[in-house]
């Protein structure tokens, strides 16, 4: 589903630990993912966009505390030196045994023993650093990207303030989930003082891949995601969708790419009694293959036409939104009940794109006004960032180039 991009139910949730389902191991996973290995922390584009899904998502969003602009640079600084320990699998600092026992240890030490489980740990700034209630923070106005819009609100939006927004984010991926709560735990434990978390969101079972020849995996609605996303190697669609370019401006971000997530609940119980017709043409791919409407095989080509004008594959597919491709990492997440026996579950989307305005906004646009899957989903959380590019070598650090 969302085969090509799609945000409506772009499912990528976040999940609260101890879900059964959260204990499969992904069917992209690289060879990696059964040693452990590490994934290369430095480069020219930060690791966990086009980096293979894991399996384990911690999303962490950060409000800025301070007001003092070389107290932010530190913090940066620091975060992106334990960020570089704890992808390599290393402890932060002088690590969890500290040698002088009166004082707390670097690292908190849940981690001990662990294999870096491709650990990636993605950084991102939001609208507010650059300007909040009118005030310039930390002389960033003039460098906020035109990219980086405030999301308009869109049809059928019940956005929750407390799961939305933020000053920066941190996306760690990882395929034991241990790893990556412990990544945030310790940036956050870092931070303090400086940033706080604002809000978090933990996923499992990965709702997209990156991986071509990998099994597509499936939602919590039971259906195939991500049929058509964007691989990892196709370097072309990435250049063109996914990394910001270098007419695309400021050049700070150049090698970058612009975040959209939105925390998406599913009305489970609702869905949980529709008949799997109704389900299969709300989609309008098979439930059993995840073939479009009239083809046999999940990757035949799909005729738009046989679909219900408000099936979701059709109002998503490119064909109908002037070719807008995203890139998705989505995770499912359940957060235990409503309080009513209803079960708070659903997707935790994020998105890549070369920019929000050509990307996220006009495809949401069209989902949320027509998309018939709107009757089973809502969006209750939001946030944008950008994201900027890699740090390139042992002397860079997370958003450098911003405050250059």
């Amino acid at each position: 589903m969302l085969g090509w991009g799609g945000a409506g139910l772009a499912l990528g949730a976040a999940a609260a630990g101890g879900t059964a389902a959260a204990l499969r191991v992904g069917d992209d996973a690289s060879p990696s993912a059964s040693t452990g290995d590490a994934v290369p922390f430095h480069g020219a584009h930060q690791a966990g966009i086009s980096t293979p899904v894991q399996d384990r998502l911690h999303f962490a969003s950060f409000d800025v505390t301070t007001t003092d602009r070389a107290a932010l640079i530190k913090l940066l600084q620091e975060w992106t030196a334990a960020a570089a320990a704890m992808t390599a699998g290393h402890e932060v600092g002088a690590g969890a045994i500290s040698a002088n026992e009166e004082l707390p240890p670097d690292d908190t030490g849940e981690a001990l023993g662990l294999k870096p489980s491709r650990l990636t740990l993605t950084f991102g700034v939001g609208p507010g650093l650059f300007e909040k209630d009118g005030k310039d923070r930390f002389g960033l106005k003039a460098r906020r990207p035109q990219a980086l819009i405030d999301l308009p609100v869109f049809p059928k939006d019940n956005l929750d303030p407390a799961r939305s927004g933020g000053d920066l984010c941190v996306q760690a991926c990882a395929d034991d989930p241990q790893v990556a709560v412990h990544a945030i735990r310790n940036l956050a434990r870092i931070a303090m003082g400086r940033a706080s978390i604002r809000w978090s969101q933990l996923g499992f079972g990965k709702t997209s891949s990156t991986t071509p020849d990998a099994q597509t995996p499936r939602n919590m609605m039971g259906f195939k995601d991500g049929t058509r996303n964007i691989a990892g190697d196709d370097t072309a669609r990435l250049d063109k969708h996914v990394w910001v370019g270098e007419k695309d401006g400021p050049g700070w971000m150049v090698g970058g790419s612009y975040l959209v997530a939105r925390r998406i609940r599913m009305h489970i119980e609702t869905w949980d009694r529709t008949s799997l017709a109704e389900q299969e043409d709300v989609f309008g791919r098979d439930k059993s293959e995840g073939a479009p409407v009239g083809k046999q095989r999940e990757h035949d080509e799909p005729l738009l036409k046989a679909m219900k004008p408000d099936a979701h594959v059709r109002l998503a597919h490119p064909d109908s939104n002037n070719g807008v491709t995203i890139l998705r990492r989505g995770y499912s997440f359940t957060d235990g009940t409503d309080g009513l026996g209803r079960l708070d579950a659903g997707l935790f989307f994020i998105a890549y794109q070369r920019d929000v305005r050509d990307g996220f906004v006009p495809l949401q646009t069209n989902l949320a006004r027509n998309d018939a899957l709107n009757e089973y989903i809502q969006h209750v959380g939001s946030a944008v960032f950008a994201v900027p590019p890699g740090v390139r070598d042992k002397g860079d650090w997370w958003g450098k180039a911003l405050f250059a």
